[in-house]
């Protein structure tokens, strides 16, 4: 019996500390620590930038200006839409730019037009952006898949390109290196081949979908490097091609070979060359970047290095980015998304430095599901999310498409997930592919009702004059020429 109680008493106290140690720290740990469903956690990474965020998060609520006043947009090109009001804000006035290059394309069959599409694990394998690539270039033509990495954490599961990679390949990534040893490129990565005693290699074969059977002018995009000896090995038939790399630039392009369905890639002693990945496209019609990043919040674009990104413009020449984020912010048991919405207004921002003169749009958060008194409803944060993300859409003059209306809003989630079939995983997050094709559809759509008004718009706009140089000896004004 005493050692009975020479046993209780220390136990006791062991669990007794236990107890008070829990409630100390309680107050420390997200107030969703666990969800009632999840997905699968391998390889997913959440950005630091956005850890950062949250450990700074300031709570205090701010005065409400934008959703009692109407928006009002000030002409482009002579094209005005009409004012919108805060909850109905699809802001299609900041994608004039975009939209005439669409009508241009449209119009002349000549040219090409780019989007740039940023996501997170929504758009993982292609998904979503698949199908909103398909849906352009079947109205305005265009073949390729456009800017693929070097590596992939979702190459097994993309089906628009099959994609294979030699396993020694160094990579950093946005998501958590702030100081890269090469500045990232457009896709948030940098990838090196420094394993000198093994040679890298990329493979990628082109898929059986409509516009992507055929791997479009594969050009290599790398960066700058004291390195003069790197080069590249190419398969052609029963010979070897070698093509020397010249890193001379923040960003160089090598046409690496014709037009093919395979393509596989050796790159031979270049080790501290930094490479970012290739791109297959026809040179005509859309072509739209998939840069999806699983555990991205949006905010690691804000470590860009401008000049950098200037060049990538320089060589693709994007004329829409989308930014589809929203997935990785929403479980941090804050309602409050202020923070958010500054931190993503400055990234908007850094983007319009990067890439002068590109329209950008944002794609909010969907519904999801949380189990709430056994029952599962649409998560508290959705609204307060998809809110912030619609304010800073406003502030930084992009349009913006809200996802959780358009897919139904309270409680549309549940039903993608239970109706038969599917359009939804039992995460109550991620969407299918049969739903991530509605989901494209849905966006796509939005995007085109705004192209078509803007086509109406242009119709009757008024001519617009041509400034006058006062500065010139010859002074210009319509059909006037005074000397």
């Amino acid at each position: 019996m005493n050692q009975n109680k020479s046993y209780f008493v220390p136990s006791l106290t062991i669990f007794a500390v236990s107890i008070a140690a829990f409630l100390v720290f309680k107050s420390f740990l997200p107030k969703k620590l666990f969800s009632e469903s999840t997905v699968n956690a391998k390889n997913v990474v959440i950005d630091s930038l956005l850890l950062e965020a949250i450990e700074e998060e300031n709570t205090a609520e701010e005065g409400d200006t934008l959703s009692n006043q109407p928006i009002s947009f000030a002409a482009v090109d002579g094209i005005t839409f009409p004012d919108e009001t805060f909850s109905d804000y699809r802001g299609f006035q900041h994608l004039v730019q975009f939209y005439e290059k669409l009508y241009q394309l449209e119009t002349t069959q000549q040219g090409n037009v780019r989007i740039a599409y940023f996501g997170d694990s929504m758009t993982d394998g292609d998904m979503i952006v698949q199908d909103f690539r398909t849906n352009f270039q079947n109205e305005f033509g265009g073949q390729g898949v456009g800017f693929v990495n070097i590596t992939s954490e979702s190459a097994a599961s993309r089906n628009s390109i099959k994609h294979e990679f030699s396993p020694n390949w160094k990579t950093q990534s946005y998501l958590n290196v702030k100081n890269p040893r090469k500045p990232f490129g457009v896709n948030g990565h940098v990838f090196f081949a420094n394993d000198t005693a093994n040679v890298e290699w990329v493979k990628y074969k082109a898929s059986k979908i409509k516009n992507l059977t055929e791997l479009y002018n594969p050009t290599l995009f790398y960066g700058k490097s004291s390195n003069k000896s790197g080069k590249i090995a190419l398969k052609v038939g029963n010979d070897t091609i070698y093509k020397k790399l010249s890193p001379n630039k923040l960003v160089n392009t090598l046409v690496i070979g014709n037009t093919t369905k395979n393509l596989k890639v050796d790159f031979i002693k270049a080790d501290s060359i930094p490479v970012y990945g290739l791109n297959f496209d026809d040179g005509k019609g859309v072509h739209v970047d998939n840069f999806s990043n699983r555990g991205n919040s949006g905010l690691p674009i804000s470590t860009f290095n401008t000049e950098v990104m200037r060049q990538f413009q320089e060589k693709l020449g994007y004329d829409l980015i989308v930014l589809h984020y929203g997935t990785n912010v929403l479980n941090y048991g804050s309602l409050n998304y202020t923070w958010y919405e500054k931190r993503m207004k400055k990234v908007v921002n850094h983007l319009k430095e990067c890439f002068p003169g590109v329209a950008i749009l944002i794609i909010s958060t969907a519904d999801k599901s949380t189990k709430y008194d056994l029952e599962m409803k649409t998560d508290s944060a959705v609204v307060p999310l998809s809110t912030a993300q619609k304010k800073y859409a406003i502030q930084s003059q992009a349009g913006f498409v809200n996802l959780y209306t358009l897919m139904g809003g309270d409680g549309s989630m549940v039903k993608w997930v239970e109706e038969t079939p599917a359009s939804a995983n039992k995460d109550y997050t991620h969407f299918n592919y049969r739903g991530a094709k509605r989901i494209s559809s849905l966006v796509y759509d939005q995007i085109y009702g705004g192209y078509q008004q803007f086509k109406k718009l242009r119709a009757n706009r008024k001519p617009v004059k041509p400034a006058v140089k006062r500065d010139s000896v010859t002074v210009k004004t319509d059909s006037v020429h005074v000397e």
